[in-house]
């Protein structure tokens, strides 16, 4: 067996183990709520942490002034 169809194996294993947790969380609902639960957390804690860290960045790039 070469080193890339294992490493293709090893993705599509993983991605029906995923495919079947999702499948497996949302179906139950103590955990689909958890899961909603810790995705609505996520999206209100990093997403503005990333795009304030990224508006920092935009404005300290703004005032470099490029000498030509």
């Amino acid at each position: 067996m070469t080193d890339q169809r294992a490493r293709t194996i090893a993705n599509v294993l993983m991605g029906l183990a995923a495919a079947g947790a999702a499948f497996y969380i949302l179906r139950t609902p103590a955990l689909r709520r958890v899961a909603f639960q810790l995705a609505g957390a996520a999206l209100t804690g990093t997403v503005p942490a990333w795009l304030n860290g990224e508006i920092r960045k935009a404005w300290a790039e703004s005032e470099r002034v490029r000498v030509a």
